[in-house]
């Protein structure tokens, strides 16, 4: 987790939105067009989460995105951990070593143990991750849902709605073909 980028941001924001789609697959497009992001970018980011087994991929005439579990089991950590890959925070070069006093062998007493500085970064990123692992996609869904007026979902789920039959009427005509 050397730096957690605006992927995951996308990515949660499109979890969000799959909590309460009442079975109704959404479209890697849908989630695009919901976050405001390019389609392929949410599409690079759903692989990564399909693949940790986050969402599931359904296909055919309604196909598109569901949770693979319920949100109250998908934490912020495996979403993280998911999509930018388990790296640490911090990188330690040693440089307590490269002391030109210390010609090309270092005293014991400068190289025993961790490095202060690491031990630092190793205890935040510990925190951190305890931090991520405390927060739940269902956590965060019911803070936006004391927040937004009830109308909002119900407007949602018709939007997702209306665009899967959408897909589901293209895909008739062009069969039709």
């Amino acid at each position: 987790m050397a730096h957690v980028t605006v992927s995951v941001e996308y990515g949660i924001h499109s979890l969000l939105w799959l909590v309460d789609t009442h079975g109704a697959a959404v479209s890697s497009r849908e989630l695009a067009e919901l976050t405001g992001v390019s389609p392929s970018y949410v599409a690079k980011i759903l692989s990564k989460l399909e693949k940790a087994g986050v969402v599931q991929a359904t296909e055919g005439l309604r196909g598109g995105y569901l949770l693979a579990k319920p949100p109250e089991r998908i934490t912020f950590l495996e979403i993280v951990d998911a999509i930018e890959g388990r790296k640490p925070l911090f990188d330690c070069q040693e440089v307590r070593t490269r002391c030109p006093l210390f010609g090309d062998s270092p005293p014991r007493w400068a190289t025993k143990g961790v490095c202060s500085i690491h031990a630092v970064m190793l205890h935040a990123e510990k925190s951190m991750r305890e931090t991520l692992a405390g927060y739940t996609l269902a956590d965060v869904a019911k803070t936006v849902g004391r927040k937004a007026p009830p109308q909002f979902f119900d407007e949602v789920q018709s939007w997702i709605q209306d665009r899967a039959a959408a897909r589901g009427a293209r895909q008739d005509s062009n069969a039709d073909r």
